[in-house]
């Protein structure tokens, strides 16, 4: 886990949170960092084709969407069970009173082995 120095590198926990979970996802070798970069550069890449500014506001949501992609074209996950976690996690937060952390309730892991090579 990020220490208080390092996280307050981010605007927000979330940001730290998806950082992190790039890093340890290929240190495990479900991608290789080659791969990770090629896919951040894609997404970065077409938000400058869609005219979105490059100003840094928005590069965690990019570093989201590159892993999003990558995970799911990994089989690390699926499509449908993002849109679903997503969905969860709007939930929990219109839900939560104000002031109180946001949690989803505990879900059964989901263990997959695919690997680089």
């Amino acid at each position: 886990m990020l220490d208080r120095k390092s996280a307050a590198a981010f605007a927000e926990p979330w940001q730290a949170q998806a950082f992190a979970l790039a890093v340890r996802l290929s240190e495990a070798g479900y991608f290789t960092w080659r791969e990770w970069t090629a896919a951040l550069g894609a997404q970065l890449q077409a938000a400058t084709v869609r005219g979105e500014p490059d100003d840094g506001s928005r590069y965690y949501e990019h570093w989201l969407a590159a892993l999003e992609q990558l995970v799911t074209s990994k089989g690390l996950t699926d499509t449908r069970t993002l849109a679903t976690r997503k969905d969860e996690w709007a939930e929990a937060y219109r839900e939560t009173p104000h002031g109180r952390p946001v949690e989803l309730r505990a879900q059964e892991p989901v263990r997959r082995t695919h690997r680089s090579k």
